[in-house]
C-alpha cells in the first residue's frame, strides 16, 4: 500500500469534512509524562479528579486504544462571524459566554466528521483500527496536535497557528495504519506575554502552565462549590468561560470566520442582560441551552455565575429585585447572592454619595473616620 498517497487522500478527505487542517503523528509522547505529573502533583488539576484517574494514560495513547500507532489530529474553526470581540466585557451588565460556547455543542458535531473520516479510510484500505476522540477521553491531544504540525503551544497552553490563531477545536482519530508523519509547527510566541499579563486571576503561572484553581474558565465550568472571594471581582460579567488570554494573542488578528453555522451565536445567549438570564426558570435553561455545551453546568451553577456577575455590575435596581427573588433557593447559590446583594448595596450607597452636595459629602468623610467636627 502507498501510504504517503493515502495520507494525501486522508487530509484531502479531512477538508471535505469541514476541517480546516489535517496532521498525522507518532504515538511518542514520553518527554510530556514528567511535566504531567509535576501538574497533577502540584494540585493545579483542582477537583478535575479525572485528570490524575487515568495516571500516565494520557500520555500513552496504544492503551487508550491497543494497536494505535499513529494519530490523525484535526482542526475546526469556531469564531462566529458575530463574536464582536471584547464589546460584552466593555458592557459589565451584559453577560460574557466563551466564544466556543456560543453555538452547538462541538463534541458530537466532530466526532461525527471525525468517524465518518474512519469509514472513508476503511472503505479505501479494508478493515482497520481506529477510533475517534473529541476532549472525551484520557488523552493529551494538544501535544499531539503540535506533533502533526497544526500549531505550537502558546504561553497560555492552547494551541497556536500563524495563519489561524487559537479559535479552533482539536479532534483526534487513532488508528493502526503506519502513515507518514508531519513535522511539528516552530513557536513563534517569543517575547510576547500578552496572554500572562492580561490574565484577570493570574491562572497563567509560568509559560505553558495553567493552575486550573485560578482559571476563570475552570471556576465557571468545571467547579461547582463556592468560589473564593479573591476571584470574584475579577470574574466581572463572564458567565460561562473566558477568552481574555486568546483575545489579546496577536495571532488571533489572522483568525478566520467558521463556516460551520451551527457554531454561530444563539439569540438566547447572546450578549443578553445579567438579570435577564437569571430571571430564567430550569425549565427555560434546559430550553435555551438544548444542545449546547453550556447545558452540563446545570441551572443551579448557570445562577451562582450570573449572581457574581451581577455583583459586579454596575447598580441597578432591577438586579438587586433579581437577586432578592432567588434568597433561600440553594445554599451553594445563597452565598453568592449575599454577596451579589452587598455589592450592590455599597454601589447604590456610593451613588448617593456622588449625588450630594459637596459640604454633605465632607460631613459624611469626617463621620466615617470618627473626627471631631471642627477637624
Amino acid at each position: 500500500m502507498d501510504y504517503s498517497e493515502l495520507t494525501q487522500k486522508i487530509k484531502q478527505w479531512g477538508k471535505e469534512l469541514g476541517f480546516q487542517q489535517v496532521g498525522i503523528s507518532d504515538i511518542d509522547l514520553q518527554q510530556h509524562e514528567a511535566q504531567l505529573q509535576r501538574w497533577i502533583d502540584a494540585g493545579f488539576h483542582g477537583e478535575m479528579d479525572w485528570m490524575a484517574r487515568h495516571g500516565m494514560m494520557r500520555a500513552r495513547p496504544a492503551e487508550l486504544h491497543p494497536g494505535t500507532i499513529r494519530v490523525i489530529s484535526v482542526r475546526m474553526n469556531y469564531l462566529p462571524p458575530e463574536a464582536g470581540f471584547a464589546q460584552s466585557l466593555n458592557k459589565p451588565e451584559t453577560a460574557y459566554i466563551s466564544r466556543y460556547s456560543l453555538g452547538r455543542d462541538y463534541h458530537k458535531l466532530i466526532r461525527n466528521r471525525l468517524k465518518r473520516l474512519g469509514q472513508m479510510i476503511e472503505k479505501e484500505v479494508g478493515e482497520f483500527g481506529y477510533r475517534p476522540f473529541v476532549d472525551s477521553a484520557p488523552i493529551l491531544e494538544r501535544p499531539l496536535a503540535e506533533k502533526a504540525g497544526l500549531g505550537w503551544t502558546g504561553k497560555h497552553s492552547l494551541i497556536l497557528n500563524k495563519d489561524a490563531g487559537s479559535w479552533f477545536f482539536l479532534g483526534e482519530l487513532l488508528i493502526d495504519l503506519p502513515l507518514p508523519v508531519d513535522p511539528p509547527a516552530q513557536n513563534q510566541c517569543g517575547k510576547c506575554v500578552a496572554c500572562l499579563t492580561s490574565c484577570p486571576t493570574g491562572a497563567i503561572v509560568e509559560n505553558g502552565v495553567v493552575d486550573a484553581r485560578r482559571c476563570i474558565s475552570y471556576l465557571t465550568i468545571e467547579f461547582d462549590g463556592i468560589i473564593p472571594e479573591e476571584f470574584r471581582e475579577p470574574i466581572g460579567n463572564r458567565i460561562y468561560g473566558c477568552d481574555d488570554c486568546q483575545l489579546v494573542c496577536p495571532f488571533n488578528r489572522f483568525s478566520e470566520i467558521t463556516d460551520e453555522s451551527d457554531y454561530h451565536c444563539r439569540d438566547s445567549l447572546y450578549r443578553q442582560p445579567l438579570h435577564t438570564l437569571f430571571a430564567w426558570t430550569e425549565q427555560q435553561f434546559l430550553k435555551n441551552t438544548e444542545g449546547s455545551a453550556i447545558r452540563r453546568i446545570g441551572h443551579i451553577q448557570w445562577l451562582r455565575n450570573l449572581a457574581i456577575a451581577m455583583g459586579n455590575a454596575p447598580y441597578h435596581a432591577d438586579i438587586m429585585t433579581a437577586l432578592q427573588q432567588r434568597q433561600g433557593e440553594n445554599e451553594v447559590l445563597e452565598v453568592h447572592i449575599q454577596w451579589a446583594l452587598q455589592k450592590q448595596q455599597e454601589k447604590r450607597q456610593e451613588n448617593t454619595i456622588e449625588v450630594l452636595p459637596a459640604k454633605t459629602k465632607r460631613l459624611i468623610r469626617i463621620v466615617e473616620k470618627g473626627l471631631p467636627r471642627d477637624a
